[in-house]
């Protein structure tokens, strides 16, 4: 029996892919976008001696400048989960990314296996952009669940700041300064922005739509309607900071019930595949007598809708809306 390890050597050169991509990342940037210092990134610029207007335009360009490439057509596949991320790699560095990457995978591939040159390029192709959207997404989910994980607290904070008697704008600016990475960067952008002359509600809405959420969208429109109708803006914050907390609880209980199905889902989903590579791992001719039947191709076909099919299934099962 001929053990091949081709399979195995595609998986560990994408996992390489992946490492290799968050060690240049670290290497390139250090502690500067470390999610766990206590100080946030606007309040670190701000300490080394720039101005407060030379940091607001370094902080709006890096969370902006991702969805301004949106129209490259390799980067759109990925320039929404980059700002909401908000990489430190410029696009053009990302696309060079994709790129090394790529190379990289070949020179693995090309070293490890004896397939042909055509599908090692295409597979490489394939690592550099899938590997470099995968460690993108990753970085933005977890961003993402900082941020939701942060907000009632800020909102909380915001509360207590306006009943003993400072405005809204001190409110933010004292958030931006207690709050850690990443909300208090995104705060801090906020109150210099309001600072220079621009309206609170817009800057919040900004927010809200650049990083797609819910919770702060409602932070957002509960400031305008304020802004507009007048009233208590502590005893509507106060409410609030109750709903998103409220939101926050729901949305983890829902995930700590789905979870046992999400994970069979992955599980039945992968197992095809796991099964088709240690198949061809054990017994590379497994398939030779009926590789050149006229039935082979189109019930592999089959088979690869039914298992896209059943991917989509399992994840609208366990996709619960709350």
């Amino acid at each position: 029996m001929v053990i091949s390890a081709e399979p195995i050597i595609y998986g560990i050169v994408f996992i390489a892919v992946l490492v290799l991509v968050e060690g240049i990342y670290l290497t390139v940037f250090g502690k500067s976008i470390s999610l766990n210092r206590k100080v946030n990134r606007r309040l670190e610029l701000l300490e080394k001696g720039q101005g407060r207007e030379q940091v607001l335009e370094q902080l709006r360009k890096e969370m902006t400048q991702h969805m301004k490439s949106s129209s490259i057509p390799i980067y759109a596949i990925l320039a929404a989960k980059a700002q909401k991320a908000n990489i430190a790699f410029s696009p053009n560095k990302l696309i060079m990314m994709m790129g090394v990457m790529a190379v990289i995978a070949f020179i693995g591939l090309t070293v490890g296996t004896e397939t042909s040159p055509m599908i090692r390029f295409a597979v490489s192709i394939g690592m550099g952009v899938g590997g470099i959207y995968v460690w993108v997404n990753n970085k933005a989910k977890k961003r993402i669940g900082l941020i939701e994980e942060q907000l009632p607290d800020a909102v909380e904070l915001m509360v207590r700041s306006l009943r003993v008697g400072h405005p809204f704008s001190s409110a933010i600016a004292i958030v931006a300064k207690e709050v850690a990475d990443p909300l208090g960067s995104e705060m801090g952008v906020i109150s210099d922005e309001s600072a220079y002359g621009r309206d609170l509600s817009e800057s919040l809405k900004d927010l809200s739509e650049r990083m797609d959420m819910q919770d702060l969208r409602f932070l957002a429109v509960a400031v305008t309607i304020q802004q507009q109708s007048g009233g208590n803006l502590a005893e509507i914050l106060d409410g609030l900071a109750k709903v998103i907390r409220a939101r926050f609880r729901l949305f983890r209980r829902v995930k700590a019930i789905t979870a046992e199905a999400k994970w069979s889902g992955m599980f039945l989903s992968g197992f095809p595949l796991l099964a088709l590579v240690a198949i061809n791992v054990i017994q590379p001719n497994y398939y030779d007598e009926v590789k050149e039947t006229s039935v082979f191709i189109p019930a592999c076909l089959v088979v690869a809708g039914f298992l896209i099919t059943n991917i989509f299934v399992m994840r609208s099962l366990t996709n619960i809306k709350v």
